[in-house]
């Protein structure tokens, strides 16, 4: 048997194989490399000497928290802390760092953050309210997102075994609800949230404009969470429902024990996926009246020392939209892996 070890081509060979292999390639090549050299340049001259950062600093409080009070700032840092406190530890039980008997512990954990964060930003119960109309840019913007996820999920997963169900009634509803509203487009369905909403509940409930928000993301989201998590569940071979049902498992326990695991391993890149839409399409209740952080925005740009600076204003946002969202896909990634999605 040979000892022999193939090397590591060098850079100058990695860059002769695959970028000057041939004269049209070279070709190619340098003209690529010149367009991107003066496209850097250029907006490396716009981002140092012409742009006016001062419309992100003098208002960067707004971007974040809007009008929330600002001696009440306290309780924002409270929040900020408990989330990268959970987050920390799950990250560590996740990677091994910490020990796996924390696991029955974090969802708990996540669960009572839920409401405790809530508290502390709306206040009530011992603390000065705040009402919802100064919860404004990125704020606003997380805390639509956070409880539009966590609520929709759920309910698609719901829809999606409705859909599969035996019982007429229940799988003819949830067919008329997906189709439906993945039939119209998220602005309808949030105009729709707001204007027509309060009149479906009694008079002595008037939900505010943030909470008909979150309604109508609710609402569409979930109709197509519940579509991904279908493609899931047609995934799962018959023979494992059979087998459950071998072993004497009743149908709720095949579903929660059996498909619903793997269904939902199945198809974390298109959920992951949704939710990083979901996370995105919080910039369009700015139409609705909504300050988030594309609202704020606008309402920045409208300053007269400001006007017309949008270029600086929009891709400082659009640094803070993926910085979320590739936040959410390097986490999915790390899941994908460690679970084998697409391996085993």
């Amino acid at each position: 048997m040979s000892s022999f070890k193939s090397q590591k081509p060098t850079i100058l060979q990695w860059l002769q194989k695959n970028l000057f292999n041939n004269w049209y390639n070279s070709i190619l090549t340098v003209v690529c490399l010149w367009l991107l050299f003066f496209g850097i340049k250029g907006v490396l001259t716009w981002v140092l000497t012409q742009a006016k950062w001062q419309v992100i600093t003098a208002n960067l409080s707004l971007f974040f928290v809007g009008r929330f009070p600002q001696q009440l700032y306290w309780r924002l840092w409270l929040s900020l802390f408990i989330i990268l406190a959970l987050t920390g530890l799950s990250w560590g039980t996740f990677t091994k760092r910490l020990p796996r008997q924390m696991n029955s512990w974090l969802p708990l954990g996540w669960a009572l953050s839920f409401p405790i964060i809530l508290w502390l930003i709306g206040g009530g119960f011992g603390l000065q309210p705040v009402e919802s109309n100064l919860w404004n840019g990125l704020l606003l913007t997380l805390v639509m997102a956070v409880i539009s996820i966590v609520l929709s999920f759920p309910l698609g997963v719901l829809l999606a075994l409705g859909r599969q169900s035996q019982l007429p009634v229940v799988r003819w509803f949830s067919i008329l609800y997906i189709e439906i509203i993945r039939g119209l487009p998220l602005i309808g369905v949030l105009f729709f949230a707001q204007v027509m909403l309060s009149l479906f509940l009694p008079v002595e409930y008037r939900l505010d404009r943030v909470l008909r928000g979150i309604a109508g993301l609710i609402f569409f989201s979930a109709a197509y969470l519940a579509e991904n998590v279908r493609g899931g569940l047609q995934s799962i071979p018959r023979g494992q429902i059979e087998a459950a049902k071998v072993l004497g498992l009743n149908a709720p326990l095949t579903v929660l024990l059996i498909v619903l695991p793997q269904a939902l391993r199945a198809v974390i890149p298109a959920l992951v996926g949704q939710f990083i839409g979901l996370f995105k399409d919080t910039s369009l209740l700015s139409i609705v009246g909504l300050l988030e952080l594309t609202g704020i925005s606008r309402a920045i740009l409208a300053q007269p020392q400001f006007i017309a600076r949008y270029a600086e204003v929009y891709l400082f946002i659009a640094f803070i939209y993926w910085v979320f969202c590739y936040s959410m896909s390097l986490a999915s990634r790390r899941l994908e892996k460690e679970l084998g999605v697409g391996q085993r």
